[in-house]
């Protein structure tokens, strides 16, 4: 017997197979979704409205979005940067010019020079 086959007969064995991802995916962190108060609402939409009217101007701007998370409550931040292509009417979504899509209700802030 080898010293590989023999050192193969002490390996640890894996009882609880897929316990650490487990405990990975535990120990992940989500957040809530940050409900708007209808003051911060409004200015939302305000600066949506606004964004819009400007759209064939193709404004560079910085939007902060919720992304729901698939395995468990909550989900996380994300801020994407760029310049809006275009607005989907039907699927109320924003698509920039590197391709990335925003649906409107999942944003909660937007900044840019528009905004100024």
């Amino acid at each position: 017997m080898t010293m590989y086959q023999r050192a193969a007969q002490f390996a640890p064995f894996a009882a609880l197979t897929g316990h650490s991802a487990a405990i990975s995916e535990t120990a992940r962190l989500t957040y809530k979704k940050i409900e708007l108060s209808d003051n911060e609402c409004e200015m939302l939409n305000q600066r949506i409205m606004l964004l819009l009217a400007h759209l064939n101007e193709h404004p560079y701007v910085s939007i902060t979005y919720f992304i729901l998370d698939t395995h468990k409550e909550g989900g996380q931040y994300a801020t994407h940067t760029g310049t809006i292509r275009s607005w989907d009417e039907y699927e109320q979504r924003l698509t920039f010019d590197d391709g990335a899509q925003i649906k409107a209700n999942v944003i909660i802030d937007i900044k840019g020079d528009l905004f100024m």
